[in-house]
């Protein structure tokens, strides 16, 4: 498939996530979760005992403050990739739609078809999106391949879930974390190779899985793929060593926010909670593990299944009566925040570059050569 065709469907796809139906969809979903877990597990006396003191809202506060880091921290992440080509305020809209598309689409496929269609709407050339892409998945997967184990050897097996006391006690969840874990092993190890190691093997090895007749249509998919880390590792063999050291410390910042964020709160909310390194710690860890269970949700942004796993993940950290409390703030705060707010900037996002394109072809250039169209703004 050409890039403009994959482009054009892309673009598509951006078009058909703004329709109310794909909005709503979502907000159902996590509407309908809660709605069932507090009829199942509302206990009022333990809602009772929290304290909205200023002491919980300065917990709070500290929560969106790191929201606002984690959104930096990729914006920055966005700019290093495009070898300075985004200013960083551009950056930041682009990450409100790209984590929109993320809002919109199943956990387990991400929002990297919209990601294509946004950044090829900035003027930047195919290669270098291309990169962008690929290199954010490569970059996300090493966080974790390479950061669990580390957090294993200090809090063993019960970093999966509760009462866990050693691996041999694993469960449906814990074979649920390890097959995750050993997919986003084998995908993110193969990815590292198509774009460091051997693209054109990568690509041949790609097509030969299409030859089964169970896999043939999915033929064109895995030949674009094979391009775009051709081109992908085309571009980044020009750069030094610090150009991936930069992208991969924004990424361990904006992950580690993601957590953090429910840290604070759970912080805030549970009555006398235990702010030691070691508890503070090994909640990191937990939750860690629980987003690596999140994150094949067949759900739009995991809507539902986020706020179903939380309480039983965490049962050791958070009462079950104020569980569903705690989510819920965490979902409105990181979720449901930039599922409206895309659903504002898409639509002038579009406006604008439609007009720009207006304004190219009355002059009597193209809108690639429309220097209004630049991402330096």
């Amino acid at each position: 498939m050409s890039h403009d065709k994959r482009i054009e469907s892309a673009g598509a796809e951006v078009a058909r996530s703004l329709r109310f139906s794909r909005l709503l969809i979502p907000v159902l979903i996590g509407i309908g979760v809660v709605a069932y877990l507090l009829w199942r597990q509302f206990e009022p006396e333990e809602f009772a005992k929290i304290n909205w003191t200023f002491h919980t809202l300065g917990w709070i506060g500290l929560a969106a403050l790191l929201l606002i880091v984690r959104h930096l921290a990729y914006a920055v992440r966005l700019q290093i990739l495009s070898d300075g080509f985004f200013s960083l305020r551009k950056s930041i809209q682009l990450i409100f739609i790209w984590e929109f598309s993320s809002a919109i689409t199943p956990t387990a496929v991400g929002g990297s078809a919209v990601a294509l269609f946004v950044l090829s709407r900035e003027n930047l050339p195919f290669a270098r999106t291309a990169t962008i892409v690929v290199h954010t998945v490569v970059l996300d997967t090493i966080f974790f391949i390479g950061f669990l184990p580390i957090l294993y050897m200090f809090f063993g097996s019960s970093m999966i879930r509760p009462g866990m006391a050693s691996f041999f006690d694993v469960d449906g969840w814990g074979w649920t974390f390890v097959a995750t874990y050993l997919v986003m092993a084998a995908y993110g190890g193969f990815f590292f190779y198509g774009l460091f190691r051997n693209p054109n093997q990568f690509k041949r090895i790609l097509v030969i899985l299409t030859y089964n007749r169970f896999f043939r249509r999915f033929r064109h998919q895995a030949i674009d793929t094979g391009n775009d880390i051709i081109a992908a590792s085309r571009e980044l063999a020009r750069h030094p060593f610090s150009f991936h050291l930069r992208a991969f410390g924004a990424t361990v910042v904006a992950w580690s926010c993601k957590f953090l964020v429910l840290s604070a709160l759970i912080n805030g909310i549970v009555p006398e909670p235990d702010l030691s390194f070691g508890h503070q710690a090994q909640l990191f860890s937990r939750l860690m593990a629980m987003l690596v269970i999140m994150a094949f949700s067949p759900t739009p942004g995991g809507s539902g299944f986020a706020e179903y796993v939380f309480g039983g993940f965490l049962s050791d950290f958070v009462p079950r009566g104020i569980a569903l409390v705690i989510a819920s703030i965490w979902r409105l705060m990181a979720y449901y925040f930039y599922l409206f707010a895309g659903a504002i900037i898409i639509p002038a996002w579009l406006q604008s570059h439609l007009k720009r394109r207006r304004t190219a072809l009355s002059d009597g250039t193209t809108p690639a050569e429309d220097p209004a169209a630049s991402g330096k703004e």
